[in-house]
C-alpha cells in the first residue's frame, strides 16, 4: 500500500461504515470524509421522509465524493471516505479506473443490519429504507479487488481485519 492510502468504505446503511472508517482514518493518519455529509439537502429530506433515492438523486452526490477523492489524489494525501456505493456503476464513477483507491466492503446480513438500524436514534435513514438498499446492492466482483469484511465483530476488530488485509 502507498504512503498515502485512499479507501472507499462501502456498505448498506447500518453496516458501520462511518464508525469503521473513522477508526481506519485514525490508524492510517488520513483524512476522513463522511460521504453522507455530501448529500444535497433534498436527498436528506427525501430519505428522512422514507423515500428511497433513485439514480438521478444519487449522481450529484457521487460526483461530490469523486471530487473529494480527486482532491486527495492531487494533493498526494491519503483519505478514507464512506459511501454506500451500492451499484458497480456508482463505484466506477467514484473510484475511477486508476487503481489507486482501495474498495472496502462491509458485508452483513439483512437481519444483523436491521437489528442495528432499529437501535439507532437521530439518523435520517429510516429502517423502512433498508430493503431498498439491499435490493439495489450489487456486491463487489473479484475484478474490483475489494477488501470484503464481515461485520459480525466490534468496530475495532473489523478495522483490524481491514488493516491486515491492506
Amino acid at each position: 500500500m502507498s504512503a498515502a492510502p485512499i479507501l472507499l468504505v462501502m456498505g448498506v446503511s447500518g453496516s458501520g461504515t462511518t464508525t469503521v472508517a473513522e477508526i481506519l482514518a485514525t490508524s492510517l493518519d488520513c483524512e476522513f470524509q463522511e460521504g453522507d455529509a455530501l448529500h444535497p439537502p433534498a436527498n436528506v429530506a427525501k430519505m428522512r421522509a422514507g423515500v428511497a433515492l433513485d439514480d438521478a438523486d444519487r449522481w450529484p452526490w457521487l460526483e461530490q465524493i469523486a471530487a473529494r477523492i480527486d482532491e486527495w489524489r492531487k494533493q498526494g494525501r491519503g483519505g478514507i471516505v464512506t459511501c454506500s456505493a451500492l451499484k458497480r456503476a456508482y463505484r466506477d464513477a467514484v473510484i475511477g479506473q486508476s487503481g489507486d483507491v482501495r474498495l472496502v466492503y462491509l458485508k452483513g446480513s439483512h437481519e444483523l443490519i436491521r437489528a442495528r438500524m432499529a437501535k439507532r436514534r437521530d439518523h435520517y435513514m429510516p429502517l423502512a429504507l433498508l430493503d431498498s438498499q439491499f435490493a439495489a446492492l450489487q456486491e463487489p466482483t473479484p475484478d474490483e479487488h475489494a477488501v470484503v469484511v464481515g461485520i459480525d465483530a466490534t468496530p475495532d476488530e473489523i478495522a483490524a481485519r481491514i488493516l491486515a488485509a491492506l
